[in-house]
Order: structure tokens, then C-alpha cells, then sequence
């Protein structure tokens, strides 16, 4: 497993990371859940990345579980924003809704710190700064390590790094974004900003919600979330998909490795990636992702892939 920052921070996580977001769905698994938390953490795999509202708080608490006795060795994340019971402050970015979900996440995680607090998405309804001072005390408190944002245009990025510096707070050390060959609209403005800001992105949704892994290729088309902008609306497989997913077959066949491999080296080949965010139902799939680490395109794979993919 290759490691690589977390941002400009001098910490070093691994640069495939294993995301929980459905963890727990099958509450029968909780067993097999945890069996796959263990075997990232033995392929070096050191960063799990979670939220609140994955599985209503069950992907947590399987979390909290599996990582009794070695807590120590992973780069802990969750996340903060989403609704979480009924009650008109039940969601949202405000004071208020911080500092009651952070207890919630700590109990969960069975944790007494979180490595990576971020905000999971824009909240319009709450000043930037009250959410940005709420992070800073929970920091000062110890019980939030770094903080990071995720699905943050560039200019609410911009926005936040301004506030953080001008008040001298903690500020975002990452933005967890959506960025595979299938939607690269954070190219323009975003990955500049971050590159130039020392942020580091976390890279979810890598394969297109595992479109650019599946064979043969699939004949619904990938989650709308997962497409660039203008293919969301179609209800078909586009041409845009469809070639970028030849061509994806086609390098795999080169090389002799899984699609997955072609679509995480494209992902990862921007040093700003900190790292790519997989899922894995199972041990098998979890080994096949892992195992994309340290595997690298050519200058002209990359090109081919770069040109088969603009809209």
C-alpha cells in the first residue's frame, strides 16, 4: 500500500482509502461488516472514512466496533450535516447541530477523538463563520484532530479558507468530492484552488458507482450522482459512457489488470488526490481495489483517457 498527506498536514494515509457509507445495511452482516473493516486494515489500509447519516448511525457504530484494540491504527473520519431525527435542529451546520452530532459520532465510534471531522455538504442556512468557530472549539476541546469539507464548490472552499485565516481557526485540510473519468467537473476551478491552497481532495465515487468496474459493461446506466453534469438526466447508457468504458476495458486488457486498477491510477494520478474512497460488499472486491495502489498509467494511457472522456 502506497501512502500519501492528508492534505498539507503531516499526516500520511493510505492512498486507497475504504468507505463505509453501507456498512450495515444488511443488519445480519454486522459480522461479515466487521471482517471487511479488519482486512482493509491488514491490506494497509489506515483511513476509513464514515459519516452520521450512513445506515441512520449503523455504519458507525459497526465502525466503533471493528476498530476495538486498534483504534490507533487507522485515520478515523466521519461526517456532519445530514438529518438525523425529526426535529426542526436535527440537521444542518449550526452550533447547535455540531457539537450535539459530535457526542452522538464519538459514542457511536467508541472513540473519544475524531481524526478528520468534516462537513458533509454547503448548509445556506447557517453563517459560515458560526459553523467554522463551532469546528475550531471542538478542536480546541481535543475531541476533533483536523477538519475537512466535502462536496464544496470552489468558491465555498475559497470562502471558508478566507474566514479560517482571517480569524486565525483551524481550517479545512480536505474536501471530499465526487471525481472519476465518468464526471471530471471539478477540473476547472476546483482542483486548481486546491492545488494552490495545499487542500487535499478526497476522490469518492472513482469508478462511477462501480460502472467502470463492471463486466461486461452494464446496460442501466451509472447513478445519476455519479455522472458529470451533462449526462445525469439520460436514462440510457450515453456515448460518452459507453467509450469511456471500452477504452477503461481496453487498458485493463494491456495491462493485464481489473478495470478498477485503470479507473483508481487515472483518479490518483494527480498528486492533490490525497486519496480514492472504495466501497467493497465483499473480501474479495475490497483485495481487487486494494491492490490498485502503487499501479501507474503511462503518460499517453492517460491522454487516450483524458480524450476519450471529454464532454
Amino acid at each position: 500500500m502506497q501512502y500519501r498527506k492528508l492534505g498539507r498536514t503531516g499526516v500520511w494515509v493510505s492512498e486507497i482509502a475504504f468507505g463505509c457509507a453501507h456498512l450495515g445495511s444488511e443488519p445480519s452482516d454486522e459480522s461479515e461488516a466487521i471482517k471487511l473493516v479488519h482486512r482493509a486494515i491488514d491490506l494497509g489500509i489506515n483511513f476509513i472514512d464514515t459519516a452520521n447519516i450512513y445506515v441512520g448511525g449503523r455504519s458507525e457504530e459497526i465502525v466503533g466496533k471493528a476498530l476495538k484494540g486498534m483504534r490507533h491504527q487507522v485515520v478515523l473520519a466521519t461526517k456532519v450535516r445530514g438529518r438525523m431525527g425529526e426535529g426542526r435542529n436535527d440537521e444542518g451546520l449550526s452550533r447547535y447541530h455540531i457539537f450535539r452530532q459530535v457526542e452522538a459520532s464519538l459514542r457511536r465510534l467508541q472513540t473519544d477523538y475524531i481524526d478528520l471531522y468534516q462537513v458533509h455538504w454547503w448548509d445556506e442556512n447557517t453563517p459560515l463563520d458560526e459553523t467554522l468557530r463551532a469546528l475550531e472549539d471542538l478542536v480546541r476541546q481535543g475531541k476533533v484532530l483536523y477538519i475537512g469539507c466535502s462536496n464544496f464548490n470552489a468558491w465555498q472552499l475559497c470562502k471558508s479558507l478566507w474566514l479560517s485565516d482571517k480569524n486565525g481557526w483551524m481550517r479545512f485540510e480536505t474536501n471530499q468530492v465526487r471525481y472519476s473519468l465518468l464526471d471530471r467537473s471539478i477540473e476547472n476551478e476546483l482542483v486548481p484552488l486546491c492545488e494552490s491552497e495545499n487542500v487535499g481532495i478526497l476522490a469518492y465515487s472513482p469508478m462511477g458507482g462501480g460502472f467502470l468496474a463492471k463486466e461486461p459493461m452494464p446496460e442501466t446506466p451509472t447513478p445519476a450522482w455519479a455522472r458529470s453534469h451533462r449526462d445525469r438526466q439520460s436514462e440510457v447508457v450515453t456515448e460518452r459512457e459507453r467509450r469511456i468504458w471500452q477504452t477503461v476495458k481496453q487498458l485493463a486488457q494491456k495491462y493485464g489488470r481489473p478495470m478498477s486498477h485503470i479507473a483508481l491510477a487515472w483518479v490518483l494520478r494527480l498528486s492533490v488526490v490525497s486519496s480514492a474512497i472504495i466501497g467493497a460488499s465483499n473480501i474479495a472486491q475490497l483485495e481487487e481495489n486494494a491492490n490498485a495502489s502503487g499501479f501507474k498509467l503511462s503518460d499517453d494511457d492517460i491522454e487516450v483517457l483524458n480524450r476519450q472522456s471529454e464532454d
